[in-house]
């Protein structure tokens, strides 16, 4: 069994078999030196345990940061080639402009009376592309409240859009007083 201080110095043993693992998965020379960083960052503010198999651990610690960030940056290049297909439709015009800046504004107001945690892991996952992993261990929350401050985020947003949906949907009465003479 290895400490965390045995893994901090396990890993720059293994620096160059780990760099040829993570250049195998795909990484460049500058992202793997990154993400190496980034795992002795974690053994050094993590707190963990007494660890089995100090070398398969920190392998696999490599791997998951590796897909971790493979996957935030498909979503932040899905994200941006969707803007970029946004940017090429017609502009919209003035008046739905204005009700999109007031929809915004609802929902804005809304996120921001919600506790600045909820808010800042809504931020980093929707906005950052950040797992809930990650943010569960920079915060040192678990993943269950990392999920529970999701939830709350999203029913917040859900609600909100509901209840805008709702009032685009209302059917438009007539005026009671239409000019027209009931008798």
């Amino acid at each position: 069994m290895v400490a965390d201080s045995g893994l901090k110095q396990l890993l720059f043993e293994m620096r160059a078999p780990l760099m040829r693992m993570l250049a195998a998965r795909g990484a460049t020379s500058d992202e793997a030196e990154d993400l190496l960083q980034e795992l002795f960052v974690r053994l050094e503010t993590q707190a963990i345990g007494p660890v089995g198999e100090p070398r398969a651990y920190l392998y696999r610690m490599a791997d998951n940061l590796f897909l971790d960030r493979r996957r935030a940056e498909t979503r932040r290049s899905a994200r941006e080639q969707r803007w970029g297909e946004q940017e090429s439709e017609p502009r919209p015009t003035p008046e739905r402009e204005l009700q999109g800046r007031e929809r915004l504004a609802m929902v804005s107001a809304a996120l921001a009376a919600l506790p600045e945690r909820t808010v800042d892991i809504f931020r980093r996952f929707r906005l950052d592309g950040d797992s809930q992993r990650l943010i569960a261990g920079d915060l040192g929350i678990s993943l269950s409240a990392v999920e529970k401050h999701l939830q709350r985020a999203y029913r917040t947003v859900t609600d909100i859009r509901a209840r805008l949906d709702a009032e685009i949907e209302a059917p438009r009465r007539p005026s009671c007083d239409d000019g027209q003479d009931d008798s």
